[in-house]
């Protein structure tokens, strides 16, 4: 079982300026809630409980500042600093001490994940014990995409960075779970004709071994990035629809907990005290009092 997951958060932001001036892009709000908790909860949906936030340098303070180290959601949170962009790779050296040699999930701080089953398969792909999974999700503009290749029978052979024509609209989505390898395999990738150690490299290593599961997210699955001042607007906008129209949150990190079992809910009360005054706050107390409605 995979209990360690590293949430990448770091990078300029720089395709969301001038928001991202003062602040760091993770921490924008997609309608009611900070972009980080989307990845996050999705990893506690697998029943990972410990992480490495990695951030940009100078940030770190601010995700202290939102986050703490963790305790009051039942997790344990560290932090590290990525000094410039490197590629989304480099996450497993900058985390290599952290990790130990574990198994592992990586999720980048700017993904949002949504389906009526995400728990179940994010909770097995957690499961794994050797090899790596990814997850895939049908795009229509597969081109700015770490794209599968699929043979004849369906199985995935290649994975391309980015292609000029690409062979199928399967994407790579944002967050991925590797054995202990990972750190180790990162360390003789080379960098790419942009300098950066590419996830695609560490994807295919595994893919070429035998060692890589492609689970394809399908109807009823959503995938979202908050990249662009428009995919943000987006992203706020899908949240809001569907938090409206079932009265349900979507990436409560405290529900999450609870769900969970991470708190119960004595905690979940205590959590929800000082947000009493606000729809956030009522909803938590009504989980908590009624859980699931």
């Amino acid at each position: 079982m995979i209990r360690k997951g590293i949430i990448l958060a770091g990078g300029l932001g720089t395709r969301l300026h001038p928001l991202t001036l003062a602040t760091s892009k993770q921490l924008l709000p997609v309608y009611d809630k900070p972009l980080i908790y989307y990845p996050l909860t999705a990893l506690m949906l697998g029943g990972i409980r410990e992480y490495l936030i990695i951030t940009a340098p100078g940030e770190a303070d601010q995700f202290r500042r939102l986050l703490g180290d963790g305790r009051k959601w039942g997790i344990e949170l560290s932090y590290a600093v990525q000094d410039r962009p490197g590629g989304i790779a480099e996450a497993f050296l900058i985390g290599k001490d952290y990790l130990a040699g574990h198994p592992s999930a990586l999720v980048l701080g700017d993904n949002i994940f949504y389906g009526t089953n995400l728990r179940a398969v994010l909770h097995e792909a957690a499961a794994q014990v050797a090899g790596a999974t990814v997850f895939a999700s049908w795009v229509d503009d597969p081109e700015r995409y770490g794209v599968i290749e699929f043979d004849a029978t369906h199985q995935p052979v290649r994975i391309v960075e980015k292609p000029k024509a690409p062979k199928s609209n399967w994407a790579v989505t944002g967050i991925y779970f590797y054995d202990g390898r990972a750190s180790d395999v990162v360390r003789e990738l080379k960098p790419s004709a942009r300098g950066e150690l590419e996830i695609t490299d560490l994807n295919q290593w595994y893919l070429t071994r035998g060692e890589l599961q492609v689970v394809r997210f399908g109807r009823g699955y959503a995938w979202l990035d908050a990249g662009t001042h428009d995919s943000l607007l987006e992203a706020s906008q899908f949240i809001h629809v569907v938090e409206k129209r079932q009265g349900l949150k979507i990436a409560c990190p405290e529900e999450v907990a609870f769900v969970q079992g991470f708190i119960d809910a004595e905690q979940l009360l205590r959590l929800a005290e000082p947000m009493k005054g606000t729809g956030y706050g009522q909803y938590l107390i009504r989980q908590a009092q009624q859980p699931g409605t």
